[in-house]
């Protein structure tokens, strides 16, 4: 995605999330690995495992993200974060709020350069490419991992427009004049693009007959569809959600969800979701993050709903805190 698509997206997304402030205060682990000690936010004070959030998972790894941490200015969002996402597959980010999801999910393109206060250390790789290096590309680093975000942000464009406005701004299809009066224009190529991006959007069959109609006319739910189908657009190989069904109905919900699941056939999709039972329905694994932006759990997602290594896990999913 363009990086001036990813400016304008990035302006409507939350980007003021920062570490929750409860202390942890570990009394030590007892002979299970737990204490009994309550922090401020409602959860039982626990000796985090590693193997609770060592995942060992067939095929290769689209990420691998060692010691992350990340800062806004003197609070600590991320701490140590360690993990390995499957490629194609659905990756879920569940946890209260203020746990480091989003910003997490922020730093798996970079979108938190976007923030002054934000510092990063530690490493993501994608395909073994380290993303925090110098001279690393972000516009084509946002084209190969593309984001949505919670609330639908179309363009004031029509349905046509949006969707052919990041390969336009590459220069990878050319509508202009120019082009037009050299016999170089590619409509017809844009055409074929914009239809095949709204039918792997799920979106094509309700949208076909006004391709010209301004897109902030759709319903919220068709909306997020569109801007699913406009990262879609430019090649992504990975797609980021940031609680993407949240503003929803449920029958766009369910919508999403169905389109999550096909997409997952071509794409690596990792979405963050406060939605427990979205989160078991639609993901493949399930990475948990609890207070003081701690990765705790992180398995195959019916072993994490189902039988939770961690107290607190346990605690969360069922309800008593968060």
């Amino acid at each position: 995605m363009s990086d001036i698509t990813q400016t304008t997206e990035a302006d409507s997304a939350d980007t003021t999330e920062t570490a929750d402030a409860a202390s942890t205060g570990v009394d030590g682990p007892s002979a299970t690995g737990r204490s009994s000690t309550e922090t401020t936010a409602g959860e039982t004070d626990e000796h985090v495992r590693e193997e609770w959030r060592e995942y060992a998972f067939e095929g290769d790894a689209k990420f691998a993200v060692e010691d992350l941490d990340v800062y806004y200015g003197d609070d600590h969002a991320l701490n140590g974060v360690s993990i390995e996402i499957p490629e194609r597959s659905v990756t879920a980010l569940i946890g209260p709020s203020g746990c480091g999801k989003s910003t997490f999910l922020r730093c798996l393109n970079r979108m938190n350069d976007r923030i002054k206060s934000a510092r990063v250390d530690g490493s993501v790789r994608i395909d073994g490419e380290e993303i925090y290096q110098d001279g690393v590309n972000l516009v084509e680093l946002r084209k190969r991992v593309g984001m949505v975000f919670q609330s639908p942000n179309p363009f004031p464009k029509s349905i046509r427009e949006n969707i052919a406005y990041g390969p336009e701004k590459h220069g990878d299809i050319d509508t202009g004049l120019l082009a037009r009066l050299l016999n170089r224009s590619d409509a017809d190529e844009r055409d074929r693009l914009v239809e095949r991006c709204l039918r792997d959007a799920a979106l094509w069959e309700e949208v076909s007959d006004r391709l010209d109609d301004n897109a902030l006319g759709l319903s919220g739910g068709q909306q997020q569809r569109l801007c699913i189908a406009r990262c879609l657009s430019v090649d992504p190989e990975v797609i980021l959600m940031d609680e993407p069904a949240s503003a929803l109905d449920p029958i766009a919900t369910a919508k999403i969800e169905d389109l999550i699941d096909d997409l997952a056939e071509e794409y690596t999709v990792v979405i963050v979701t406060h939605n427990m039972q979205q989160a078991a329905r639609i993901s493949d694994q399930t990475a948990v993050f609890l207070t003081g932006g701690e990765l705790v759990e992180y398995g195959e997602t019916d072993q994490v709903f189902e039988n939770p290594h961690s107290e607190r896990v346990e605690d969360y999913i069922t309800g008593k805190f968060g």
